[in-house]
């Protein structure tokens, strides 16, 4: 214990910049009353809409992006444009043709293939789980469409989405079986109807590509009730495009008063699915760093605190092409985080391994306190997916935990708008993010350096 100590002391030695735990305290309850995330939220979902990367409204996006952190004072302002092949919706429509018609709520899936123009029709295999298909033998589906009806466990850390969201690119296992379609039930943990859709895996050259298609959570669960009385048939219009086109991320600093010390990097995705708004899923995140770098800005700050609006984060790409455009210069970026979880309450901080330890960090726990945050020892392992590539190449990160025990009834769907956005949790997130991006853009602790 005593080497341990002493070797966590080198590493925690004082600077002249040490955090102070007064100013956190002061800009956490500043942001409770703070609404500059709501108004930058607000004004995304409206004034844009839904943005997927490759439309003309991601251009509109990436103007709005530029547009807004210049007007609230970010310098270095601009955009990285990369280029990315992109997957747009089409027309789509489905329906049971027998025993009983009925129209069904579906949405298809990123990277799935378009049907024949004239659609497809066929007899439902049902498997009430992605392991009963796994199981299943090889011919069991020859000709006819696959339906996976995982029903999704309610989660507060979202576990239950990670160990729902397999289902989603289960196609080409579909496929495998002998399958035209595959239809999965919606990885959601709501019963509306609205479906949710998502990406599947891209195919490989070797896979006999198949359309594939999310449907609403009860008209999944009325195919298989239909099923089980005997053959169901259900015909699919799925129309898509792909395209080679760009996507863009916006980045703007508050440069901080030590450029030895580096440079936190934080911020959401600015793409989106085209059902909703994209509300939780990532203009909320947009806001709440935003809103948090701002308020840290009107203090004095060791370190230059960057937002990045990330360019193409539902379809893939921004983290490599965030980690291409910065690989030269990851050795100063002190440290990471990414808020892509919705809006609702932040329970949990996760810091580096070691980092509680520190000194001038410690006291952060007591900061976040009075917001019902715990220090999480567990160190981070998941930041955001646009920062594990430069997670991946050696970049510290950190986590802010939010409850997503809701966030997976709305995400991917027409519900992702406005009107699920609680204005006083927006406030405690952004309460959250202020309080630790004060102490972390002050502390003096090398967060490469310390070890648990």
């Amino acid at each position: 214990m005593q080497l341990r100590a002493a070797i966590l002391g080198l590493c925690f030695a004082a600077s002249a910049a040490w955090a102070d735990p007064q100013k956190a305290a002061q800009l956490r309850d500043q942001a409770l009353h703070d609404d500059t995330a709501w108004q930058v939220l607000e004004s995304l979902t409206t004034e844009v809409g839904p943005r997927p990367a490759g439309s003309a409204a991601a251009a509109k996006a990436r103007d709005w992006g530029v547009a807004r952190l210049t007007a609230l004072g970010f310098s270095n302002v601009h955009v990285e444009p990369f280029a990315k092949q992109a997957w747009l919706r089409d027309a789509e429509a489905g329906e049971i043709t027998s025993p009983f018609p009925r129209k069904l709520a579906l949405l298809g899936l990123g990277n799935s293939v378009p049907t024949p123009p004239e659609g497809l029709t066929a007899e439902v295999v049902v498997f009430d789980s992605l392991a009963a298909l796994k199981a299943a033998p090889v011919s069991c589906c020859t000709g006819k469409i696959v339906l996976v009806n995982q029903p999704m466990t309610r989660t507060q850390s979202g576990q239950g989405y990670a160990a729902a969201v397999a289902a989603r690119s289960a196609a080409p296992l579909a496929s495998a079986h002998g399958a035209v379609a595959y239809l999965v039930r919606s990885i959601s943990t709501n019963t509306a109807r609205a479906p949710h859709t998502g990406s599947m895996r891209p195919w490989a050259r070797s896979e006999r590509a198949i359309p594939a298609a999310a449907l609403g959570v009860p008209d999944a669960d009325l195919i298989a009730h239909m099923a089980a009385r005997g053959p169901v048939m259900v015909h699919l219009l799925l129309r898509s495009h792909v395209s080679d086109t760009t996507a863009w991320t916006i980045s703007g600093d508050f440069p901080g008063s030590d450029p030895a010390a580096g440079a936190i990097v934080i911020g959401g995705h600015l793409d989106s699915w085209d059902p909703g708004t994209g509300a939780i899923d990532d203009a909320a995140g947009i806001a709440i760093t935003v809103a948090a770098a701002k308020l840290v800005a009107a203090t004095p700050h060791r370190r230059t605190i960057r937002v990045v609006m990330w360019g193409s984060e539902e379809t893939g790409g921004s983290s490599a092409a965030y980690l291409a455009a910065h690989k030269d210069e990851l050795g100063s970026i002190a440290i990471a985080g990414e808020s892509d979880l919705g809006a609702d309450f932040v329970y949990g901080l996760q810091l580096p391994a070691g980092a509680w330890d520190a000194p001038d960090i410690a006291p952060l726990e007591s900061v976040l306190a009075p917001l019902k945050i715990m220090a999480r020892r567990a160190p981070t392992e998941d930041a955001g997916s646009d920062v594990e590539g430069i997670q991946s190449a050696g970049v510290p990160v950190f986590a802010l935990n939010q409850d997503a025990s809701r966030y997976f009834d709305y995400h991917h769907s027409q519900d992702d708008t406005l009107a699920i956005i609680d204005p006083q949790q927006l406030r405690q997130n952004v309460a959250a993010w202020a309080a630790t991006l004060s102490i972390l853009a002050d502390t003096s602790v090398d967060f490469r350096k310390v070890k648990p």
